[in-house]
């Protein structure tokens, strides 16, 4: 006898499996992951991490005044980045303001 499933599963749980497939293997792509819950859902509407060169990475942020908040904060953002990160680690942050062309941000 065939046995089925009283409801559907739930589809979140399938597509955070696929996009962790998808992503790169690489510092930045870890760190993009990790973001949201290292700063908060509010940076994170705000500042988005666009760039890794030799530990360095850049933050893109909506305005300067964010940046210079995030350049503030850039210690304990570092602390909570790297307690997430499984390989690598992040040893400075850059935080620019994007122009209104540039801006990544909704």
């Amino acid at each position: 006898m065939t046995r089925y499933r009283r409801s559907p599963r739930a589809l979140e749980s399938a597509l955070n499996r696929l996009a962790d497939d998808l992503a790169p293997e690489t510092l930045l792509g870890a760190v993009q992951r990790a973001w949201p819950g290292a700063v908060g859902e509010l940076i994170a509407a705000e500042a988005r991490p666009t760039a890794e060169r030799g530990g360095v990475l850049t933050i893109s942020c909506s305005a300067s005044v964010w940046a210079q908040e995030l350049d503030l904060m850039a210690p304990q953002i570092l602390d909570q980045l790297n307690e997430r990160l499984t390989e690598g680690v992040v040893r400075r942050l850059r935080c620019v303001a994007v122009g209104h062309s540039e801006r990544p941000f909704g």
